[in-house]
């Protein structure tokens, strides 16, 4: 009976320590995710305090900026390029009151509901 009380024992005593080792692991996991969400946030945080610095400075760029702002407009004026480029290929309008990109025979905006036959048609 000795042995069976002794095997019992240790079996207990190894559940006890995979059950700890697995609580172990199992808080680890979520410390772990609650670190990656907080960095996440700090990263998107940053992103927006950069893009609301950018916005207000935009016009009269710090000295020790100015090429960081100067290729941030030169991407902005490459990216219009192309949506103009893929305008033209796929033969979109542009509203002229919005600038939404429109199928070129849409008669009315669908963003701001400017009645484009109208403008065009002064145009000519």
């Amino acid at each position: 009976m000795d042995f069976f009380n002794k095997l019992g024992d240790t079996i207990s005593s190894a559940a006890s320590e995979i059950g700890e080792k697995t609580k172990g692991v199992t808080d680890t996991a979520k410390l772990q995710y609650e670190m990656k969400t907080k960095e996440d946030l700090k990263k998107e945080k940053f992103l927006e305090i950069g893009r609301k610095y950018y916005e207000a400075n935009k016009d009269s760029a710090p000295e020790d900026m100015a090429d960081l702002f100067d290729e941030i407009k030169e991407a902005d004026e490459r990216i219009e390029a192309i949506k103009n480029e893929i305008s033209d290929i796929k033969g979109e309008c542009v509203c002229p009151n919005c600038g939404a990109r429109l199928a070129a025979d849409s008669a009315f905006c669908s963003e701001c509901g400017t009645k484009l036959n109208d403008i065009y048609e002064e145009e000519q």
